[in-house]
């Protein structure tokens, strides 16, 4: 991992560089200047400030080296992970949840050479995302390309909202009754998780389950907005709303607990949260940490999963994480030549 190059971060359409400081403070991002944020799943927060912010422009340094996919492991083989949907679906039964995220984290050597802006440049080309980011800190071992498509927490002010995404298909006409189900669920813990820290009455979902298109597959996204309390920040916000519900589950608390105990390695990085703050503005926005590669222990590693309900069908739940893995497998072959998904 070439651990001599600068610090910098992509976000918001944003080139970041020059580091100044870094620390796991949220509340420093209710102080000046221009932060580029990183909350893994579990483990502390990195929150980086940089002297520079310039619009983005296009990457003119060594092209993105390439993965071959057949050299991808998975966690959760596909026997262990419909297992793992029978074992939700149990739990569902006697009323323990009413819906679990279950992932499984894909894992390859990392290649010789690897710069995780390569990655980002070349997933930016090959699966434009709204959320993407990409943060490159080496001397705090991060890096982290997301091409995600899903808002976790944008800010203007005191005004604060989320776009949980919960319903995948192939096409915007494929959703089945239970995509929408599944939507309806988690955008009512997020409209708890927000009132938490929202002025009463102020909390509202302005869209419910709309179809949005994206590379090689349709989703079902609402939002849900509120006015933050007088004298609450970004720490606060985050306290309430992390993890995403989009990527837990309902009750979030027990379903936290399942997901301990049905998923055999951390999630890191993954289903956590990327993006930038102008603190100064007073604005800024977190991606749910989706169609993400990050780099650790000499691996690259890329996370799939999906929302588990009663009516999910194991060999559909299955074959549902591939299909949001195999676009961003094949854009992360790079120059390989090498297609298809594990």
């Amino acid at each position: 991992m070439p651990d001599s190059l600068p610090a910098l971060a992509v976000v918001g359409d944003r080139l970041l560089t020059g580091l100044q400081d870094v620390t796991s403070d949220l509340a420093a991002l209710d102080g000046s200047g221009t932060w580029a944020v990183v909350l893994p799943f579990e483990g502390e927060p990195i929150c980086a400030r940089f002297q520079r912010s310039v619009p983005a422009r296009p990457w003119t340094g060594t092209p993105w080296v390439g993965v071959d996919p057949t050299a991808w492991r998975s966690s959760l083989d596909r026997t262990a992970f419909c297992a793992g949907v029978g074992a939700i679906r149990a739990a569902i039964g006697r009323g323990d949840v009413y819906q679990v995220n279950l992932t499984r984290v894909l894992a390859a050597p990392l290649p010789a050479g690897a710069d995780v802006a390569a990655l980002g440049a070349a997933l930016a080309e090959g699966n434009p995302a709204p959320f993407s980011a990409v943060v490159r800190i080496p001397t705090h071992d991060v890096h982290v390309a997301s091409a995600s498509p899903e808002r976790f927490l944008e800010r203007d002010g005191d005004r604060i909202w989320s776009s949980p995404i919960k319903g995948t298909a192939a096409t915007p006409d494929g959703f089945l009754p239970k995509d929408r189900a599944e939507n309806v669920m988690i955008v009512d813990l997020v409209r708890n998780d927000l009132g938490q820290v929202s002025e009463w009455g102020s909390v509202v979902v302005p869209s419910l389950c709309a179809v949005e298109e994206h590379p090689g597959l349709a989703h079902l996204v609402s939002t849900v907005e509120g006015r933050l309390r007088p004298g609450l920040g970004w720490a606060e916000a985050i306290a309430a709303t992390f993890p995403p519900g989009s990527v837990t589950g309902a009750p979030k608390l027990a379903a936290l607990e399942h997901i301990s105990h049905l998923e055999p390695v951390g999630r890191e990085i993954y289903c956590g949260a990327v993006g930038w703050v102008d603190a100064d503005a007073g604005r800024g926005a977190l991606n749910v940490a989706i169609r993400t590669f990050w780099f650790a222990e000499g691996e690259i590693r890329f996370g799939t999963g999906g929302g588990i309900t009663w009516d999910s069908d194991p060999a559909g739940e299955w074959a549902e994480t591939e299909l949001k893995a195999r676009r961003l497998l094949r854009v992360a072959a790079g120059p390989t030549g090498h297609t298809g998904a594990p």
